[in-house]
Protein backbone atom coordinates (compact mmCIF):
# COMPACT_ATOMS: atom_id res chain seq x y z
CA UNK A 1 0.00 0.00 0.00
CA UNK A 2 2.13 2.86 -1.28
CA UNK A 3 -0.63 5.48 -0.83
CA UNK A 4 -0.21 5.72 2.94
CA UNK A 5 0.98 9.07 4.22
CA UNK A 6 2.57 9.96 7.57
CA UNK A 7 3.01 13.23 9.43
CA UNK A 8 3.61 14.29 13.02
CA UNK A 9 1.02 16.56 14.62
CA UNK A 10 3.10 17.26 17.75
CA UNK A 11 5.25 15.83 20.52
CA UNK A 12 4.97 15.95 24.31
CA UNK A 13 6.49 14.32 27.36
CA UNK A 14 4.57 11.63 29.24
CA UNK A 15 4.32 12.57 32.94
CA UNK A 16 3.07 9.10 33.94
CA UNK A 17 5.64 6.89 32.20
CA UNK A 18 8.00 4.74 34.28
CA UNK A 19 11.03 6.13 32.39
CA UNK A 20 11.62 9.41 30.49
CA UNK A 21 9.30 9.10 27.48
CA UNK A 22 8.44 11.27 24.48
CA UNK A 23 5.03 10.86 22.86
CA UNK A 24 4.72 11.68 19.15
CA UNK A 25 1.22 12.25 17.79
CA UNK A 26 1.21 10.59 14.37
CA UNK A 27 -1.31 11.38 11.67
CA UNK A 28 -1.76 8.58 9.14
CA UNK A 29 -3.73 8.91 5.92
CA UNK A 30 -4.95 6.40 3.34
CA UNK A 31 -7.14 6.72 0.22
CA UNK A 32 -10.68 7.67 1.24
CA UNK A 33 -12.20 4.49 -0.22
CA UNK A 34 -9.69 2.09 1.38
CA UNK A 35 -10.44 0.34 4.65
CA UNK A 36 -7.27 -0.24 6.66
CA UNK A 37 -7.89 -3.03 9.16
CA UNK A 38 -4.57 -2.56 10.98
CA UNK A 39 -0.99 -1.34 10.58
CA UNK A 40 1.96 -3.10 12.18
CA UNK A 41 4.73 -0.52 12.04
CA UNK A 42 8.40 -0.20 12.86
CA UNK A 43 9.21 3.47 13.48
CA UNK A 44 12.84 4.56 13.36
CA UNK A 45 13.68 8.00 14.77
CA UNK A 46 16.85 9.88 13.83
CA UNK A 47 18.24 13.21 14.94
CA UNK A 48 19.40 15.37 12.01
CA UNK A 49 21.98 17.68 13.66
CA UNK A 50 22.95 19.35 10.38
CA UNK A 51 19.51 20.97 10.06
CA UNK A 52 19.89 23.52 12.88
CA UNK A 53 22.41 26.12 14.03
CA UNK A 54 24.41 26.12 17.28
CA UNK A 55 25.66 28.83 19.61
CA UNK A 56 29.27 28.95 20.73
CA UNK A 57 28.68 27.25 24.14
CA UNK A 58 26.67 24.49 22.41
CA UNK A 59 29.47 23.99 19.89
CA UNK A 60 32.00 23.52 22.68
CA UNK A 61 29.80 20.92 24.39
CA UNK A 62 29.25 19.08 21.11
CA UNK A 63 32.96 18.82 20.28
CA UNK A 64 33.24 15.28 21.68
CA UNK A 65 30.43 14.16 19.32
CA UNK A 66 31.31 16.04 16.13
CA UNK A 67 34.85 17.37 16.60
CA UNK A 68 35.86 20.99 16.15
CA UNK A 69 33.42 23.28 14.37
CA UNK A 70 35.58 23.56 11.23
CA UNK A 71 35.00 19.83 10.65
CA UNK A 72 31.22 19.94 10.98
CA UNK A 73 30.61 20.00 7.23
CA UNK A 74 31.49 16.29 7.23
CA UNK A 75 30.85 15.18 10.83
CA UNK A 76 27.26 16.32 11.52
CA UNK A 77 25.86 12.89 10.69
CA UNK A 78 22.42 11.62 11.78
CA UNK A 79 22.16 10.18 15.30
CA UNK A 80 19.93 7.21 16.01
CA UNK A 81 17.37 8.02 18.70
CA UNK A 82 15.21 4.87 18.81
CA UNK A 83 13.38 2.17 16.87
CA UNK A 84 9.88 1.57 18.26
CA UNK A 85 7.07 -0.78 17.19
CA UNK A 86 3.52 0.54 16.86
CA UNK A 87 0.25 -1.28 16.17
CA UNK A 88 -2.38 1.06 14.68
CA UNK A 89 -6.05 -0.03 14.91
CA UNK A 90 -8.30 -0.06 11.87
CA UNK A 91 -9.44 3.15 10.18
CA UNK A 92 -10.77 4.59 6.96
CA UNK A 93 -9.31 7.72 5.43
CA UNK A 94 -7.33 9.15 8.34
CA UNK A 95 -6.41 8.36 11.93
CA UNK A 96 -4.07 9.52 14.68
CA UNK A 97 -1.98 7.40 17.04
CA UNK A 98 0.48 8.02 19.86
CA UNK A 99 4.03 6.75 19.40
CA UNK A 100 5.71 6.41 22.81
CA UNK A 101 9.51 6.67 22.64
CA UNK A 102 11.54 5.93 25.80
CA UNK A 103 14.62 8.16 26.21
CA UNK A 104 17.96 7.21 27.70
CA UNK A 105 19.70 9.61 30.07
CA UNK A 106 22.92 7.58 29.91
CA UNK A 107 25.55 10.07 28.79
CA UNK A 108 27.42 7.26 27.04
CA UNK A 109 24.55 7.30 24.51
CA UNK A 110 25.06 9.83 21.70
CA UNK A 111 21.44 11.04 21.63
CA UNK A 112 21.46 11.89 25.35
CA UNK A 113 24.77 13.74 25.06
CA UNK A 114 23.42 15.67 22.08
CA UNK A 115 20.20 16.74 23.83
CA UNK A 116 22.03 17.72 27.01
CA UNK A 117 24.44 19.95 25.05
CA UNK A 118 21.64 22.15 23.67
CA UNK A 119 20.56 25.38 25.34
CA UNK A 120 17.16 25.54 23.66
CA UNK A 121 15.46 25.84 20.31
CA UNK A 122 14.31 22.83 18.34
CA UNK A 123 15.75 19.43 17.40
CA UNK A 124 15.19 18.30 13.77
CA UNK A 125 13.96 14.70 13.77
CA UNK A 126 13.30 12.30 10.92
CA UNK A 127 10.77 9.51 11.46
CA UNK A 128 11.09 6.53 9.09
CA UNK A 129 8.29 3.98 8.78
CA UNK A 130 8.17 0.37 7.62
CA UNK A 131 6.00 -2.62 8.43
CA UNK A 132 2.85 -4.30 7.18
CA UNK A 133 -0.58 -2.97 6.21
CA UNK A 134 -3.70 -5.12 6.45
CA UNK A 135 -6.32 -3.56 4.19
CA UNK A 136 -9.14 -4.27 1.77
CA UNK A 137 -12.94 -4.10 1.56
CA UNK A 138 -13.40 -7.70 2.66
CA UNK A 139 -10.84 -10.01 4.24
CA UNK A 140 -7.19 -9.02 4.43
CA UNK A 141 -4.84 -7.85 1.73
CA UNK A 142 -1.37 -7.88 3.25
CA UNK A 143 1.08 -5.39 1.78
CA UNK A 144 4.39 -3.97 3.04
CA UNK A 145 4.77 -0.36 4.11
CA UNK A 146 7.63 0.96 1.94
CA UNK A 147 10.83 2.19 3.61
CA UNK A 148 10.53 5.56 1.86
CA UNK A 149 7.59 6.56 4.09
CA UNK A 150 8.80 9.25 6.45
CA UNK A 151 7.86 12.36 8.40
CA UNK A 152 9.88 15.27 9.74
CA UNK A 153 9.26 17.13 12.99
CA UNK A 154 11.09 19.86 14.88
CA UNK A 155 10.86 18.96 18.56
CA UNK A 156 11.40 21.72 21.15
CA UNK A 157 14.38 20.93 23.37
CA UNK A 158 12.24 21.81 26.40
CA UNK A 159 10.04 18.74 25.71
CA UNK A 160 13.04 16.42 26.15
CA UNK A 161 14.08 18.30 29.29
CA UNK A 162 10.57 17.96 30.71
CA UNK A 163 10.63 14.20 30.12
CA UNK A 164 14.01 13.82 31.81
CA UNK A 165 13.37 16.24 34.69
CA UNK A 166 10.25 14.33 35.69
CA UNK A 167 12.51 11.41 36.62
CA UNK A 168 15.96 12.99 37.25
CA UNK A 169 15.29 16.60 38.32
CA UNK A 170 18.47 18.65 38.29
CA UNK A 171 20.65 15.54 37.98
CA UNK A 172 22.77 13.63 35.50
CA UNK A 173 23.62 9.95 35.30
CA UNK A 174 26.92 8.22 34.57
CA UNK A 175 27.63 4.54 34.03
CA UNK A 176 31.01 3.38 35.37
CA UNK A 177 32.84 0.02 35.28
CA UNK A 178 32.92 -2.01 38.49
CA UNK A 179 36.62 -1.38 39.14
CA UNK A 180 36.14 2.41 38.89
CA UNK A 181 33.10 2.24 41.19
CA UNK A 182 35.09 0.19 43.70
CA UNK A 183 37.94 2.72 43.61
CA UNK A 184 35.52 5.62 44.10
CA UNK A 185 33.80 3.85 46.97
CA UNK A 186 37.15 3.18 48.64
CA UNK A 187 38.16 6.85 48.22
CA UNK A 188 34.83 8.02 49.66
CA UNK A 189 35.21 5.71 52.66
CA UNK A 190 38.81 6.81 53.35
CA UNK A 191 37.80 10.47 53.23
CA UNK A 192 34.54 9.92 55.16
CA UNK A 193 32.65 11.88 52.51
CA UNK A 194 28.87 12.08 53.00
CA UNK A 195 27.74 11.59 49.37
CA UNK A 196 28.81 10.78 45.82
CA UNK A 197 28.38 14.45 44.97
CA UNK A 198 30.87 15.42 47.67
CA UNK A 199 33.26 12.72 46.44
CA UNK A 200 33.24 13.96 42.84
CA UNK A 201 33.47 17.62 43.89
CA UNK A 202 36.55 16.90 46.00
CA UNK A 203 38.21 15.05 43.12
CA UNK A 204 37.41 17.90 40.73
CA UNK A 205 38.79 20.46 43.18
CA UNK A 206 42.00 18.46 43.58
CA UNK A 207 42.35 18.21 39.78
CA UNK A 208 41.83 21.98 39.43
CA UNK A 209 44.54 22.71 42.03
CA UNK A 210 46.94 20.36 40.27
CA UNK A 211 46.23 22.01 36.91
CA UNK A 212 46.93 25.50 38.37
CA UNK A 213 50.15 24.23 39.92
CA UNK A 214 51.43 23.19 36.50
Amino acid sequence: MTALGFSCAGVRSDPYAAVPTLVFRLRITAPADTRVHALALQCQLRIEPGRRSYGEPEGERLADLFGERERWATTLNPIQLATVPLLVPGFTGQTEADLAVPCSYDLEVASARYFRALDGGEVPLLLLFSGTAFAGPGGFQVTPVPWDKEARVRMPVRVWREAVDQHFPGCGWLRLPDDVMDALLAYRSRRALPSWEATVRELLAAAAIEEVAR
